[in-house]
């Protein structure tokens, strides 16, 4: 399928949609490690636009991520299941209460089976899904058939969280305004009447507790996205921090090797001090020793001299 608002790659332009796509198909406890692997390989190509548009993916929840599994995985399916919405709400704008009947029966047949399909493609990936999560999914796909913004929703493949189906399917007013036309022609209008503000006010309280239901509902989902969104931006903050506190190790390892190093050297130094002071105190005494034999020698060569030379005079 196309996709809403999509735009051409231009030729050797990484695709940082293709990675969005594969995110929103990754299963939720793999969703954060892979974002961030996305978006530090985005970061070290230079491409600083595209990291932030990766960090800024939200991790599913479990019944959103497998309706976007079911889109992905049944594309077909999925075609007709769209077709099939835009063909109720078409029904219930032209008032056709025989399409509506017809249609009606494919929703509900349609809806059970693909939610079906989509708790099997999630089993098959190794992920469960809860009665719960299971029931979150079937309201997702009664959304897609009420409403053409859930349908687009759903059509791009990315829904971070289950959508909420309208407390009446739009097809409701419809058959109700075709059956009691048929019913005021056949029944007279005094038994009608009676019957009227009896029926009224037991649809009126139905609507109500559906209300007070779907309100919440909503509250319960609003807070739970909010607590996932929350746990998100902590996961997110926890990485860098844990890459900050990796970095600082490794510089700390660094400057303990040049530490260590250059006390090696001090000591190597200083050993070589300590021999040369050695070497230049016996160099000193040696120089003191020479001193004095050299003085004898040559006292002593004074006095052979004069010794001689009184000699000689006695010989002449």
């Amino acid at each position: 399928m196309q996709r809403k608002g999509g735009r051409r790659r231009n030729a050797g332009e990484p695709d940082v949609e293709a990675v969005l796509d594969e995110l929103y198909a990754t299963p939720p406890p793999d969703f954060v490690s892979r974002r961030e692997e996305r978006a530090a390989a985005a970061r070290t190509a230079g491409r600083a636009q595209d990291a932030r548009r990766i960090r800024a993916a939200r991790r599913p929840t479990r019944a959103a991520w497998a309706a976007n599994l079911l889109l992905r995985s049944r594309p077909e399916e999925s075609r007709r299941f769209l077709e099939l919405g835009q063909a109720l709400r078409e029904a219930h704008r032209t008032l056709d209460a025989a399409g509506l009947k017809e249609l009606s029966a494919q929703r509900r047949s349609v809806v059970s089976a693909l939610s079906r399909q989509a708790a099997q493609l999630a089993g098959e990936t190794g992920h469960q899904l809860s009665e719960a999560a299971r029931q979150e999914v079937e309201s997702t796909l009664r959304a897609v058939l009420a409403d053409p913004d859930a349908a687009d929703r759903w059509a791009e493949g990315r829904l971070e969280n289950s959508l909420t189906p309208p407390s009446e399917f739009p097809a409701g007013p419809a058959v109700t305004l075709r059956a009691a036309d048929s019913s005021s022609a056949r029944q007279p209008s005094r038994p009608a009447a009676k019957r009227a503000p009896a029926d009224t006010r037991a649809k009126d309280e139905l609507a109500e507790r559906r209300r007070k239901r779907q309100e919440e509902l909503t509250r319960a989902q609003e807070a739970a996205e909010a607590a996932e969104r929350r746990a998100d931006e902590l996961r997110a903050a926890r990485t860098d921090t844990e890459e900050a506190l990796r970095r600082a190790h490794d510089a700390h390892d660094r400057a303990q090797q040049q530490v260590t190093g250059a006390e090696q050297q001090l000591r190597s130094a200083q050993a070589e001090l300590e021999h040369t002071e050695r070497e230049r105190l016996e160099a000193e005494e040696r120089d003191r020793a020479a001193g004095d034999a050299l003085a004898g020698a040559e006292r002593e060569a004074r006095e052979t001299a004069r010794h001689r030379e009184r000699l000689t005079a006695r010989v002449r």
